[in-house]
């Protein structure tokens, strides 16, 4: 595998120029993948449509060698039994979190997409029990939903149906599966790049935590089905109220989008995590070919990013 090979010429200290390519795909299929490293093992899952699964391994390069664990399966019926999407992996407080996306059977449409949470108190999260903690009652109906922690906060960040357009929205938590009041709208599509593919969409929100306390989130534009598919990026600072938009600025273009020269293309939904030895990554998901529009051919990639001098991060093709 082409990213196995690459990611072990870095182990062996190849040059920066080929760790910041992205190494992948990582497995043949892999919509809306998520990592998380604790104590050396990598915990991975993606989009499965009617379970969530998790890969565990000491090294990502050999994540296609790790046998998954199916840890939960849809119901038969509910406002969860269908369109399982985009499960996030969290460790809050001493337990495990997964947050996902879902969809009653019996109206699996945007109308009717929520995010809901399991707890694992088993410091594994590949075994133990998985408890239904049910519904974020959020206040408009979404996906994507991702939790971060911030000076001492815990804050809850997802992609909400608005009228036509899809925005992302925030609020506090007052435990792992509860929302507080307010809920704020921080941002809405506003560049040409997030309105391809016939749809003006912002999705699959992801915290990034900077040098000095200064907050990130960045986010995926446009349409899935569309080549133009690419990851966007918010800032505020370190003291920011972070329920008031105008704490909330917009990178004026995407900071990772297709890239003919890497054979990838539509790349999105992405997540970061930080390596056993404090290097930071993202993973996404991406095309290995044009045209090839929203379905199970999207494969996860990895890349490894740095930081400038003024703290933010930086993206091969940023």
């Amino acid at each position: 595998m082409r990213g196995a090979f690459l990611f072990a010429l870095w182990l062996a200290g190849a040059p920066w120029a080929q760790a910041a390519r992205p190494i992948g795909p990582l497995l043949p299929s892999g919509p809306d993948p998520w990592v998380t490293q604790r104590d050396g093992f990598y915990y991975y899952t993606h989009t499965q449509g009617d379970r969530i699964s998790l890969w565990k391994t000491h090294d990502m390069a050999k994540l296609a060698d790790a046998t998954p664990v199916t840890v939960w399966r849809a119901p038969a019926n509910g406002a969860n039994s269908a369109a399982i999407w985009a499960p996030e992996l969290h460790f809050l407080g001493g337990k495990w979190y997964l947050y996902y996306s879902a969809a009653d059977k019996a109206h699996n449409d945007d109308a009717h997409r929520h995010v809901f949470v399991l707890e694992n108190a088993s410091p594994d999260p590949t075994q133990g029990a998985w408890v239904d903690k049910g519904m974020l009652r959020s206040r408009l109906n979404g996906i994507d939903g991702t939790v971060f922690e911030h000076r001492g906060k815990l804050y809850f960040v997802y992609s909400a149906y608005v009228g036509e357009h899809s925005d992302l929205v925030i609020a506090r938590m007052r435990d792992p599966w509860t929302l507080a009041a307010p809920e704020v709208d921080i941002a809405a599509p506003t560049f040409a790049w997030e309105m391809q593919g016939g749809r003006k969409i912002l999705e699959a929100p992801e915290f990034l935590a900077g040098p000095g306390g200064k907050v990130f989130l960045t986010y995926s534009a446009s349409a899935c089905w569309s080549d133009d598919y690419s990851i966007g990026m918010l800032s505020a600072d370190a003291g920011a109220d972070l329920l008031k938009p105008s704490s909330w600025v917009k990178s004026p273009r995407p900071v990772v989008k297709s890239s003919p020269k890497d054979g990838v293309y539509a790349t999105g939904h992405n997540g970061f995590f930080k390596a056993a030895d404090g290097t930071d990554w993202i993973v996404f998901h991406a095309n290995g070919g044009a045209g090839w529009k929203c379905t199970s051919k999207r494969a996860p990639y990895m890349q490894k990013f740095g930081w400038d001098v003024a703290g933010r991060p930086v993206f091969e093709g940023d």
